[in-house]
C-alpha cells in the first residue's frame, strides 16, 4: 500500500490525485499522448522533494495552500522524455491533464485555471513567466531541485540516461568551443545549472538557490581540479 505522509498535511489530497494519475497511466492514456517514460530525475523521491522545497517556501512566503499543493502534486503527471520534440510542451500538457483530474473531481473553475497555470509555468523550457504567488513558489520549488548536490546527482543521472559523456577530454571547461550539454554532462551546470539563481522570484527561494549554487560551482571546481583541468573560480 503506497504511503502518502511525506506530503503532509495533505495526505488525504495527495492520495486521491495521486491515485487518479497512477490509474490513468496505468490505463496507458499519457503514453499514447506523450511517449511516458520512467524517469527517475522525475519519479516519486523527486515529486517528495518538490513537496518539502514547495512547503517550505508556503510558510515564508504564503498563498493558497490547496492551489499549491495541487500543483505540486499534478505538476509532473505529465512526462516527456528529455530528447522528445515535445519536451517544451510538457508543462503544458500537464497543466491540460490536471485540469481534466480535477474537472472530475469538482474543482471549481477557477481553482482549475490556478493550478493549470502554476503547472504550465514551472518549467524552465516553457518560457511561461509566473503570474501568480503559487506558481512562483511551484517554479522555484522545482528548480531547486535541479541544483545543489541533488542537481549534481540527476545531472548525471540524466546525461547517463541521454548517453552523454561525463565532459569533454580536449576541453573540458569549453573555453575554445561552444558548450554542448547533450554531448558532455559538466556542460550542463555552465549552460544552465549555474545560471538558474538568477531566475527564482520569490525571496525565500532566493537564499536558498544561492546556497545551493554555491554548491554545484564548488563542486564543478573540484571535479575539474580532478580530471586536471585546472580551474579557478568563476
Amino acid at each position: 500500500m503506497r504511503s502518502f505522509a511525506a506530503f503532509a498535511p495533505h495526505e488525504g489530497l495527495a492520495e486521491t490525485l495521486l491515485n487518479r494519475v497512477q490509474a490513468l497511466e496505468e490505463a496507458g492514456r499519457e503514453r499514447s499522448v506523450a511517449g511516458i517514460v520512467h524517469d527517475g530525475a522525475h519519479d516519486m523521491a523527486h515529486l517528495q522533494r518538490v513537496w518539502r522545497n514547495a512547503m517550505m517556501l508556503h510558510a515564508q512566503e504564503g498563498g493558497d495552500a490547496i492551489v499549491l499543493a495541487a500543483a505540486v502534486l499534478l505538476h509532473d503527471c505529465v512526462s516527456v522524455e528529455k530528447n522528445s520534440p515535445l519536451r517544451s510542451q510538457a508543462s503544458r500538457l500537464a497543466a491540460a491533464q490536471a485540469e481534466a483530474i480535477l474537472a472530475a473531481l469538482g474543482w471549481s473553475q477557477p481553482q482549475i485555471a490556478a493550478v493549470s497555470h502554476a503547472i504550465a509555468a514551472h518549467s524552465f523550457s516553457a518560457g511561461i513567466a509566473p503570474q501568480t504567488l503559487e506558481a512562483r513558489i511551484l517554479q522555484d520549488a522545482d528548480r531547486l531541485d535541479a541544483i545543489g548536490l541533488i542537481g549534481v546527482a540527476r545531472c548525471f543521472y540524466t546525461a547517463g540516461r541521454m548517453g552523454s559523456k561525463l565532459y569533454s577530454p580536449i576541453d573540458p571547461k569549453a573555453q575554445q568551443r561552444p558548450l554542448d550539454d547533450a554531448a558532455f554532462a559538466t556542460d550542463h551546470f555552465r549552460a544552465k545549472l549555474l545560471r538558474l539563481q538568477d531566475g527564482f522570484t520569490t525571496q525565500s527561494g532566493q537564499r536558498l538557490a544561492a546556497s545551493r549554487t554555491e554548491d554545484i560551482r564548488q563542486f564543478l571546481e573540484r571535479f575539474e581540479e580532478e580530471i586536471g583541468a585546472h580551474t579557478t573560480s568563476h
